[in-house]
């Protein structure tokens, strides 16, 4: 009997520290070149999950629509997507909230000796655009000009879809006339000469929504949060502590370079000062105010093939506990 209890006692040694490690690890579902991979790789580098006792486990995708997936089946706790998807989510049924990451999400680039100099100027010219036709950064141009123009720049513009590195090339080559791209693949064009025509911000702001609205978050199911409700506030600590990393030190973004495929100083300083402008800096009322009224605009151009049975926000899909 006195053995029993021993190997009893043994096994609880054992296995008890790595019980509690794994129910404090907190799978991220990420592409292993996006933006979310080197905030990940920074709280790994530096222990900053330990710091506030959580394990940070990456799990690598292909594509944004392989995590969804990942989520959606729960082989991973987070991913970072948009808010609308989320939104559509919840319409559907599936109680999936979201929490900020970035602000920055898209830029409309030119090449530096270009004749475009406004809005209207985009009318006949090929716009290469990221993704594909219910990218949400497309659909608020598109409402934009609908706004200021009264014309649908799908109808008189042509739009060239595909994927960001790819458009880079087409736009250096000029086989098309524009590109509207992600915020750190228009971070590489600036280092390299283009500019910017109009950021994604802008369009919101002059969609008369008043307020930063921060479009890309970390999104995870709701039973999840309220069951790992300490992990979940450890790692918002451990993300805020590596944004503040990022935002002050170039030598993070050096140790980073071959995760970013550039070792420039101009690219690698670029991408810093796009990722430090998208540091959320406030998400409250007032900003979720903003993003309901954002919404309505997306349900009116996108409608049912982007939002689904979602026609009116859910308060809920902002996580609750989450303000800055």
């Amino acid at each position: 009997m006195l053995l029993k209890v021993a190997y009893f006692i043994l096994a609880l040694i054992a296995f008890g520290p790595a019980t509690a490690q794994e129910d404090q690890a907190i799978r991220i579902g990420l592409l292993r070149f996006g933006t979310v991979a080197w905030e990940i790789d920074t709280i790994r580098h530096h222990g900053l999950g330990r710091r506030h006792g959580i394990a940070v486990t990456p799990v690598e995708f292909a594509s944004n629509e392989a995590a969804k997936v990942a989520l959606q089946t729960g082989a991973v706790d987070m991913i970072v997507t948009d808010w609308p998807w989320v939104a559509r989510q919840r319409g559907e049924g599936a109680a999936f909230s979201f929490m900020p990451y970035s602000k920055a999400v898209g830029t409309l680039m030119i090449p530096h000796a270009s004749a475009i100099r406004n809005l209207a100027d985009l009318k006949g010219r090929r716009i290469g655009v990221a993704g594909g036709p219910l990218d949400k950064s497309w659909l608020l141009l598109r409402a934009h000009a609908q706004k200021e123009l009264g014309v649908d720049l799908a109808e008189v513009a042509e739009p060239v879809f595909g994927a960001p590195p790819l458009l880079n090339e087409e736009l250096a080559r000029g086989r098309i006339d524009a590109v509207l791209t992600y915020w750190h693949y228009a971070a590489r064009l600036e280092a390299n000469g283009a500019k910017s025509l109009l950021t994604v911000a802008d369009m919101i702001r002059r969609l008369g929504i008043n307020g930063d609205v921060p479009m890309l978050g970390y999104a995870f199911r709701e039973e999840w949060a309220e069951d790992k409700g300490a992990s979940l506030q450890g790692f918002i600590a451990a993300s805020r502590e590596a944004k503040a990393l990022l935002a002050g030190s170039k030598e993070e973004w050096i140790r980073l370079a071959p995760q970013i495929g550039s070792d420039d100083p101009a690219v690698l300083g670029a991408i810093q000062a796009g990722f430090r402008a998208g540091i959320p800096d406030r998400w409250s009322a007032p900003e979720r105010q903003a993003a309901g009224n954002l919404y309505a605009i997306l349900v009116e151009i996108g409608g049912d093939k982007l939002v689904g049975r979602a026609k009116i926000l859910d308060a809920k899909t902002f996580w609750p506990p989450v303000s800055y």
